[in-house]
């Protein structure tokens, strides 16, 4: 028997039509949110040795924005409410950190690829073999995500003045954003 999307729910679980555009407003308003943090970063870092791994995540985040923009089109999905506040933060995050330093931006990517990596495993475990599409894609990105975070610790991510009180903000920061695209 097929795993079908939301027939386990609980009683105020979203039923399956909510779940889909849950998770594809959530995905597309956090690879629009780390896309614009990558640019923050890029706009100080552009001309230092972390400019092409900078550069390299970023076009993965683009390809992963652009798909996400295409099933919002294909399901009727609406954006979330808050993607002016995404494209401040966004960028100003990815700016305040790189002009840290060059290890305190790859600390912020570490802190919010870590929770991306665990978002996008939750969400693939939540999605039937009615939905094995989008679940593959997001299994995809999870990879491509997770592969981010792993180039930043190369990076020096570690060595950033104060790396486990940024990392701890960053992901918290993460964390409420996911939450709040949840629900507007």
């Amino acid at each position: 028997m097929s795993k079908i999307t939301a027939e386990n729910r609980l009683p105020g679980d979203p039923d399956r039509a909510a779940l889909i555009d849950q998770i594809i407003r959530v995905d597309q308003a956090g690879e629009y949110g780390a896309k614009r943090i990558y640019e923050g970063q890029l706009a100080v870092l552009g001309n230092t040795d972390a400019a092409p791994a900078l550069k390299e995540m970023l076009a993965q985040e683009e390809e992963h924005l652009k798909r996400f923009n295409e099933l919002m089109a294909e399901r009727g999905t609406r954006p979330t409410a808050l993607q002016p506040l995404w494209h401040v933060a966004g960028y100003a995050i990815g700016a305040a950190t790189a002009l840290l330093s060059k290890e305190a931006a790859m600390a912020c990517t570490v802190a919010v690829e870590d929770v991306i990596g665990e978002h996008y495993r939750e969400q693939a475990e939540q999605l039937g073999d009615d939905e094995k599409d989008l679940r593959e894609t997001i299994s995809i990105f999870r990879e491509d995500e997770l592969h981010h975070r792993d180039v930043s610790l190369a990076h020096g991510a570690r060595e950033a003045p104060g790396y486990e009180a940024l990392s701890a903000a960053v992901r918290t920061g993460t964390r409420v954003a996911i939450w709040l695209a949840k629900r507007f």
